[in-house]
């Protein structure tokens, strides 16, 4: 095929009426075709997108690139950094020859740019503190997080069900479990009630899937203030839309926690943002790198819940794009859902690496000018096949593209160049201090220590008046035997013979002790008569 019919493919394909940005240039027989650009229109960005490719060939660059044109574009960027190595956006980048030479190639000119750029924490970080409430969860999405069964579900319901009927604020996870330990103990019989008997085991498994969630450093991500996407939105004077990069270099073995921030945040835009339908550009593009963290050891629940985010939440103007190594990382209902597809190169070292580039080289449109398959292999760094959605929403032909370099700095921040930027938000100020007002926890421990005062104070009551009456009744048992005991000797006294009795035995003990003294008593006389 010569050149004149691919140029014209790709400038066909490629057209577009609105606003757009440039990735690079299309490459024709292994070089790139100066002034053929491969445009992105900015209408489709919110169809999602997934970015891949293996190790050094140049994805993080790629991110940089489409995260800096869409902010030139006045739409806001959330980068997710796990390799921590996205935080240079925020300075220009110091220019070199190679780029010079690249851009000239491509046809387009070069100017070194700094980004507004907020920087984000779920950890110990320096950034904006990000946290979220558990009501905020919702029962049905908490107990997706944490994987739970039927049952277990409809415990965490009539949790979520008796906060909300009795102004319980569900706060953090120290709430959650007040709760489950209340429901089972002092306010069982109250529950049974209202919503039926909840099972103990139940509760227990529930708080042991707590305790993993926790184990991976939850406790810090719930709680107050909450996070509120629109401070993701701000765009400077001069139309450059803010940058926040979510630093999570510290939680990489803490894939739970990674997607539990995801989906409670997606949630909370999806529940606040308003629909837009087919805007001229998206309201804001959220890139999930090293996205099979979150998709290798999620449950099928949470899977389900993801795919329904991507569904609907594209209605709202938002554009999820996923970054991993190979697009087989992502399930195929989410990876039928992505408009954009960036694919760098692949390497085939095993017959299992040769399996998995024909598999992945049929997730794209067949083209009459490359052999997919080859092309993933031979792509060098900087390099990628490029298919995105037209404005028509038409799949645009294959083009591997001569990608354009980055504006920004393709290095870290330093740490004092950290400290600066922190030290700059207002967001960190606005984040800073951690709210714990009065919710679940500390309602209820009042409730429970009232209650068991009241208990205390009726059980001394009781033993009070208890120790009154037996002290009552001993005093009269006492009395009535001293006046029987009185009665009686008196009636023996009026004896005659019993007093004579008595006279007779006292002076025969008399005797007997004057005698044993060796004193001899006088003996009566006997009257003669």
């Amino acid at each position: 095929m010569s050149i004149e019919k691919f140029t014209e493919q790709i400038e066909k394909g490629y057209a577009t009426e609105g606003a757009f940005f440039e990735l690079g240039a299309a490459m024709f027989n292994n070089e790139p075709v100066e002034g053929l650009h491969v445009k992105i229109p900015l209408k489709t960005v919110n169809r999602h997108g997934l970015i891949a490719g293996a190790t050094g060939t140049g994805k993080t660059k790629t991110l940089q690139v489409i995260s800096e044109q869409l902010s030139n574009a006045g739409v806001p960027v959330l980068l997710m950094d796990i390799k921590g190595d996205l935080s240079g956006i925020a300075k220009a980048n110091a220019g070199h020859p190679k780029i010079d030479e690249r851009h000239q190639k491509i046809g387009l000119s070069y100017e070194p740019k700094g980004f507004p750029v907020e920087l984000l924490t779920l950890s110990e970080e320096k950034g904006v503190k990000l946290r979220a409430t558990v009501t905020e969860f919702g029962p049905v999405l908490f107990s997706k997080i944490l994987d739970l069964s039927d049952a277990q579900q409809g415990v965490v319901a009539i949790i979520f069900k008796y906060c909300d009927d009795n102004k319980l604020p569900l706060i953090d996870l120290k709430d959650f479990k007040k709760m489950l330990n209340y429901i089972t103990k002092e306010g069982a019989d109250k529950i049974e009630q209202l919503y039926g008997k909840v099972s103990t085991a139940s509760t227990g498994s529930i708080l042991r899937k707590i305790i993993e969630l926790e184990s991976q450093g939850a406790e810090r991500f719930f709680g107050e203030r909450s996070f509120d996407p629109e401070d993701l939105m701000h765009i400077s004077e001069d139309g450059t839309a803010q940058i926040s990069v979510l630093r999570l270099v510290d939680i990489q073995d803490k894939p739970k926690l990674f997607s539990t921030f995801m989906l409670s945040l997606l949630a909370e835009i999806y529940a606040t943002f308003p629909e837009q339908g087919d805007a001229d550009k998206p309201k804001l593009a959220i890139f999930i790198d090293e996205a099979h963290l979150i998709f290798d050891k999620a449950t099928g629940a949470l899977l389900d819940q993801i795919e329904a985010i991507v569904k609907l939440i594209r209605s709202k103007g938002v554009g999820l794009f996923f970054v991993t190594q190979n697009p087989m990382d992502v399930p195929d209902a989410i990876l039928g859902q992505l408009g954009l597809k960036i694919q760098h190169a692949l390497r085939a070292f095993t017959a299992k690496d040769r399996k998995a580039i024909k598999l992945t080289a049929e997730n794209y449109p067949i083209s009459d000018f490359y052999n997919t398959d080859e092309v993933l292999t031979s792509l060098g760094i900087g390099e990628a096949l490029v298919t995105a959605l037209s404005e028509k929403g038409i799949p645009t032909p294959l083009a591997a593209t001569y990608l354009r370099a980055p504006q920004s700095r393709m290095d870290v921040l330093s740490k004092s160049e950290i400290d600066d930027l922190v030290g700059s938000s207002k967001l960190v100020e606005k984040y800073y201090e951690e709210i714990d007002r009065e919710s679940a926890f500390e309602i209820l421990t009042a409730k429970i220590e009232e209650a068991q005062s009241e208990e205390h104070q009726k059980e001394l009551k009781a033993q009070q008046v208890k120790a009154e009456k037996t002290v009552k009744e001993g005093k009269g048992e006492s009395g009535g035997t001293e006046k029987k005991e009185d009665s009686f000797v008196n009636e023996l006294s009026k004896n005659t013979m019993v007093r004579q009795m008595g006279r007779t035995l006292l002076r025969e003990v008399s005797r007997g002790l004057l005698g044993a003294l060796g004193v001899r008593t006088p003996r009566r006389r006997r009257r003669m008569f």
